[in-house]
């Protein structure tokens, strides 16, 4: 067996064989040598920046998405079907409402490219959008919205009615339904009020559209879009100035909902309306209350002088007391005339908590296609077990504030009448919610028939095929006593895996009539293209049914100019893991040369940054890094989604353990496979928990990373929310020591006392990630005697969305990086 030996003569290797030695002279490679990025100033920078947004016009098209098909009611007539989704216009980059005529045959032979047309007339012209009101500001940093005009918009077939909101505004139009369709675009009509504030969640009532109900000041409202008859529903808010003494709402997401969940309402129309005796009819609306009386008030104050005023939250911290909830109904009884004859409020015939015993979320609600059942998504504090419930609305009787009469009314409920948990899951990791959830009309009195997705059973999320029984309960209401969990479950007749495979499920898009579907696709070089696809085959043999090209909706702008895509490449992890990254190398790469290398970090759950996607504008920023001369590293570490259960639940109770590990071991099998990177000079950046991570790296490696730059970072976990942070964590009390070990504020003696290597940014109006985050690592860093610079950005939130702002971050990102890591005078500093 041979065995290597080095000498000390330089440019020989000896080599010993079967007893003898044989000398190799071999030719010594010049050591590669340092690449220095070429300084620029402020303003030179500036002007890049400037330059290479000539191209993001280019980019900026984001794909059409919240597509709605609707067939035409004459199949003979000359019009074709119609799908309609939401897209930026060209003119003004406002998102609003467009629609594609389907035509009936295609020419295979060629590619149809379907045109858009505008559904509204004179949008945005006659809707007021104006200043965005703090409630909507709000949910647009809960839904991720960064453009302007409409987010989203209801629509019911059998009227052909359309509901938005733009602005401060109400709109409805009409398409489609009775009436056919227009060709010409339709002017938006102002649903009127007498409301003071503004209207949030309008929604179309599905068995009467010419009702609406909306939120305003967190309570439900209906109003009559034909007669103008405007009625308040529900009455648990005051509209008091104080948040501590109004801490009640109906039919309204709270904070961690929104944020932690991806739900955004908390009311739901029944599909279906109950006839009355005088030619009337009931409309139902469940809907959540909730109470967050024991939850923390947060109170975030602008620096603006100009506007000096202070934002007050309920934000529930993790470990303390989340909003109780409960479900109610509105009922409400229309006259013959189409007027409101009585309101009728509803309530659990029992409490929330004792009949649904340890859930703390209401992840997600509806109803049954017949509006036979409310059926609810039911979730634990520690998000383990994951129930889904059946509610007959019999449950719900009057509000009665008289003890005699409620119970009386509480008497007459049969006992029979009960929840039905029809499906439970539970895991060792957590459970992630989703909307794949489709329930099929009854055929069966006594069984429910869903599809709905798990990663439960095999770690990757796959579509199941669900028969449940309908078991009348054991429970008693009338003996006395509580009801065990156990007491309202349904046995499972039959479960049938549709999907399986180690990947996974994410969401669906098909028509109503399962005959077409849409298809977004993008890779590394080209962006977003949409395409239609028909399905072909008999319709009762759904999986012999194949899929033919149809038509182009949105053709891909093809290759960007100056902009090279990364090279994705993978290695075997120490853990036994694959691990996936991408590379954006040096532009203008020179042999011999090592270049300043920057991680792009994100890390956290939920999100992953390696795929052969198209990374837009969003990530240009990585491309303008590359034409600077450094090198462009994104890891996805174990932690992040879409690999399977384990994979995203390796850092269970240990965030900010085994993430940098993965990161620095990515970083190793790089320069061990290209001599261009220089490990001497490594940089990271990330935002939100992708700049926890940036502190993190810095503060476990700062052998390895130079220069660290967080955005937003999360830096005590006990300061952070309950949704997110037990999900991963745990309860404070359980997960001291994880707790500690994953907050860097706790820790802030461990970073580098050299200056030039930390910077902090943050926007000061942040109601996600408080500021505070960032200032107690201050306190803690001032403490232990250890530099830092920090930019704040008075007027952002969590995300940065005032486009100076936007501007300035990325010059400031470049600048840092220039002075610090990139230039020579950086390495002059870090002697």
């Amino acid at each position: 067996m041979a065995a290597a030996m080095e000498t000390e003569q330089p440019g020989l290797e000896v080599f010993e064989t079967a007893g003898c030695e044989e000398q190799v002279q071999r030719e010594e490679q010049p050591k590669p040598e340092p690449f220095y990025v070429e300084r620029h100033s402020w303003s030179q920078l500036r002007k890049l920046l400037t330059d290479t947004r000539k191209y993001h016009g280019y980019m900026m098209a984001k794909a059409p998405h919240d597509f709605t098909f609707v067939k035409k009611n004459d199949p003979e007539g000359p019009h074709s079907d119609r799908i309609y989704y939401l897209a930026m216009s060209g003119e003004n980059r406002e998102n609003t409402l467009f629609y594609s005529e389907i035509p009936k045959t295609v020419n295979k032979a060629a590619v149809l490219l379907l045109s858009w047309k505008p559904l509204l007339d004179l949008f945005p012209a006659i809707l007021d959008y104006g200043m965005y009101s703090r409630e909507e500001e709000l949910l647009r940093e809960r839904k991720r919205i960064g453009t302007v005009g409409i987010a989203s918009y209801d629509y019911h077939r059998e009227s052909g009615t359309f509901l938005f909101q733009a602005g401060s505004g109400i709109y409805h139009v009409k398409d489609g339904g009775p009436h056919g369709f227009t060709q010409q675009p339709l002017r938006p009509i102002l649903v009127e009020t007498s409301c003071p504030n503004i209207r949030m969640d309008p929604k179309l009532c599905p068995a009467d559209p010419n009702w609406i109900a909306f939120i305003h000041s967190n309570d439900i409202w209906i109003s009559n879009i034909e007669t103008r008859e405007e009625r308040r529903l529900t009455f648990v808010h005051n509209e008091l100035a104080n948040v501590e003494e109004d801490p009640k709402s109906a039919g309204v997401a709270t904070f961690v909902l929104q944020e932690e969940f991806d739900r955004y309402t908390g009311y739901w129309w029944s599909p279906k309306a109950e006839p009355t005796l005088n030619g009337g009819k009931v409309l139902r609306i469940l809907y959540e209350e909730n109470d967050e009386s024991e939850v923390e008030i947060i109170h975030v104050t602008s620096p603006m002088l100009e506007t000096r005023r202070t934002d007050s939250f309920r934000y529930p911290k993790t470990g303390t007391a989340n909003p109780k909830v409960t479900f109610k109904i509105s009922e409400v009884v229309i006259n013959e005339e189409g007027r409101i004859a009585d309101v009728v409020d509803k309530e659990l015939v029992q409490p929330f908590e004792i009949l649904f015993e340890g859930v703390e979320y209401i992840a997600r609600a509806g109803w049954t296609p017949e509006g036979k059942y409310v059926w609810s998504i039911l979730l634990d504090r520690s998000q383990t077990r994951l129930q889904i419930v059946l509610i007959p609305p019999a449950l719900f009787i009057p509000v009665e504030d008289d003890a005699m009469e409620r119970q009386k009314l509480i008497d007459a409920v049969p006992d029979s009448v009960t929840p039905l948990i029809i499906y439970e899951e539970t895991t060792d990791i957590w459970i992630n919610i989703h909307d794949i959830f489709h329930v099929f009309p009854q055929t069966h009195e006594d069984e429910i028939e869903f599809i709905f997705a798990s990663e439960c059973k095999t770690g990757f999320r796959h579509l199941y095929k669900i028969v449940s029984v309908l078991k009348e309960s054991k429970y008693k209401r009338s003996s006395g006593g509580l009801p065990a969990p156990s007491d309202f479950k349904c046995p499972i007749k039959e479960e049938i895996a549709i999907t399986s495979g180690e990947w996974e499920v994410l969401g669906r898009h098909g028509s109503n009539d399962c005959d077409m579907f849409i298809s977004k696709y993008s890779n590394q070089k080209n962006p977003h293209c949409v395409s239609l696809y028909r399905l072909t085959g008999h319709e009762d043999d759904a999986a012999q049914r194949t899929k033919e090209f149809w038509a182009t909706i949105l053709d891909s702008a093809g290759p960007l100019p100056d902009y090279i895509p990364p090279e994705v490449f993978s290695f075997e992890s120490s853990t036994g893991f694959t691990l996936y990254g991408m590379m954006y190398k040096p532009h203008n790469l020179q042999p011999g040369k090592k270049y300043p290398t920057v991680i792009f970090i994100y890390g956290g759950p939920q999100v992953q940054l390696v795929n052969n996607r198209f990374k837009g504008l969003k990530y240009f920023r990585l491309n303008t890094l590359a034409s600077l001369g450094y090198v462009v590293v994104v890891i996805d570490n174990r932690g992040s989604c879409h690999r399977g259960l384990k994979f995203e639940g390796a850092f269970k109770y240990k965030m900010g353990q085994i993430e940098i590990d993965d990161q620095v071991e990515g970083l190793h099998y790089l320069a061990s496979q290209y001599d261009f990177i220089d490990l001497d000079r490594v940089g990271i950046h990330g935002w939100s928990y992708g700049g926890y991570l940036s502190l993190m790296a810095l503060m476990q490696r700062s052998d390895i990373f130079r220069v660290a730059i967080a955005g937003a970072p999360v830096t005590l976990w006990i300061f952070y929310d309950t949704g997110y942070t037990e999900r991963y964590m745990g309860h404070p009390e359980h997960n001291e020591q994880g707790y500690y070990l994953g907050s860097v504020a706790m820790q802030a003696e461990k970073f580098p006392s050299e200056p030039n290597r930390l910077l902090l940014l943050h926007g000061f109006l942040d109601e996600n990630v408080h500021f505070a985050h960032t200032s107690i690592l201050l306190s803690f860093l001032v403490r232990a005697g250890k530099p830092y610079d920090l930019q704040i950005y008075p007027q952002e939130r969590h995300s940065i969305r005032v486009p100076e702002s936007g501007e300035h971050y990325e010059l400031h990102l470049l600048y840092y990086l220039q002075e610090n890591l990139g230039s020579r005078i950086a390495a002059l500093k870090a002697m």
